[in-house]
């Protein structure tokens, strides 16, 4: 499947200074239609949604349009597309509201392969109410975690298992509808952090099983917003704090005050831009098909990029590489031998080569791995990385590793 990377970058105002960008795990750089989208509403009259203005219904229109795009992007209902400052603050928000029904003897089960905005939430609310943490782990020889790794501990007492759908550190890619699969039938909810699998890949909540899909645009080309899918008859059931004149409809009664209507039409260009990262058949493919076929073709591209990239570490004497699970997503983890991670870090970015360090908040991982809060050096390739960027990078690390 052709995937035309020039084409991408030529959207992407951010590469105009010559920057080799591996931070995608961290935010992606914006294409210009996602940023003029955003400016068109701004520059357009503002208001509170309603229907009796036309700044009113622009409003309502720029509202309903992204949760339509959000729920093309992961085969969700727009029904049940819910927006926030943040994923983290949306999982806390579901964590604190889903917790209101528990006590003693409920259990949640978390991973020490996950973001810590999948952890945390869910371990200060089953301590808060007197639930029962259990920890599932990963094999640090790879960075694997098996579905029975999670399975295993989940009983008749089980209210909430949290796992993420791609390792923002390692790239490791669980098995989640296998996951999903043992689920079927039992009480337990299936939270999925999509952060870092949504940039890559083609994503379908529907066969993961998954009760709810968490995801950052800001990830996948879009503004700094969080964004989560659930189904609406899920969410007709619980009952997060709010004010008291706010609406009680789904899913208007999770987010708090009024949206930030251009960040939302930021979140719809992305997803467009997505969509159409392949070009052909817009007039005859639903939107969610083109994002099928066009994730499709991002991860071959950047699966072949990444075999480049990873083959090219592996030869670097004195470089060592973390996490070697068989379904990944194009990331690395490395240190370099006699070079503290944050020095690497700097010294890539004097080549104007962007690939931090640190543990990015993946801290129980970090930890688990043996390399404490200071992490390593992480490069992600993003729809706009190019082999000379590979190139780059290799080069700056070969020379600081003295090879």
């Amino acid at each position: 499947m052709n995937y035309d990377v020039e084409r991408v970058r030529a959207r992407v105002p951010a590469l105009a200074d010559g920057t080799a960008y591996f931070d995608g795990p961290g935010g992606t750089q914006m294409p210009d239609v996602v940023a003029d989208a955003m400016a068109a509403v701004l520059k357009a009259g503002v208001s509170n949604r309603g229907t009796v203005t036309a700044a009113e219904r622009r409003s309502e229109a720029t509202v309903q349009s992204a949760r339509m795009a959000g729920a093309d992007l992961v085969n969700g209902d727009p029904r049940g597309i819910v927006f926030g400052r943040s994923m983290t603050e949306l999982t806390f928000e579901v964590a604190r509201t889903l917790a209101q029904d528990w006590g003693p003897g409920d259990e949640v089960v978390v991973t020490r392969l996950d973001h810590d905005a999948n952890v945390r939430p869910w371990v200060t609310y089953a301590q808060r109410t007197g639930a029962t943490v259990r920890w599932a782990s990963f094999d640090p020889r790879t960075g694997a975690i098996s579905p029975e790794d999670v399975l295993d501990l989940v009983n008749d007492n089980t209210r909430v298992v949290a796992l993420t759908g791609a390792s923002n550190l390692l790239g490791t890619r669980p098995d989640v509808a296998a996951v999903g699969a043992g689920l079927a039938g039992a009480e337990a909810l299936l939270y999925v952090d999509g952060v870092h699998l949504t940039a890559h890949a083609s994503v379908d909540m529907q066969a993961m099983g998954a009760d709810f899909y968490a995801s950052s645009p800001y990830k996948y080309l879009g503004p700094h917003i969080g964004m989560l899918a659930a189904s609406p008859a899920l969410l007709e059931g619980m009952h997060p704090d709010k004010l008291r004149p706010s609406t009680e409809e789904v899913p208007e009664r999770f987010e708090l005050g009024t949206l930030p209507y251009e960040l939302l039409a930021g979140v719809d260009a992305a997803i467009g831009f997505l969509a159409d990262l392949v070009a052909g058949d817009e007039g005859t493919m639903t939107r969610r098909d083109r994002i099928v076929r066009s994730m499709a073709a991002l991860e071959e591209y950047e699966d072949a990029l990444h075999a480049r990239l990873r083959s090219g570490l592996e030869q670097i004497r004195g470089v060592h590489l973390h996490g070697h699970a068989p379904v990944r997503t194009p990331t690395e983890l490395f240190t370099v031998d006699g070079v503290d991670a944050r020095d690497v870090y700097v010294a890539l970015a004097e080549r104007k080569i962007n690939a931090p360090a640190g543990s990015f908040y993946a801290i129980e991982a970090a930890e688990w791995l043996g390399l404490g809060s200071r992490g390593a050096v992480r490069a992600g390739l993003a729809p706009y990385s190019t082999a000379e960027d590979v190139d780059r990078l290799l080069e700056g690390v070969a020379a600081l590793a003295g090879r």
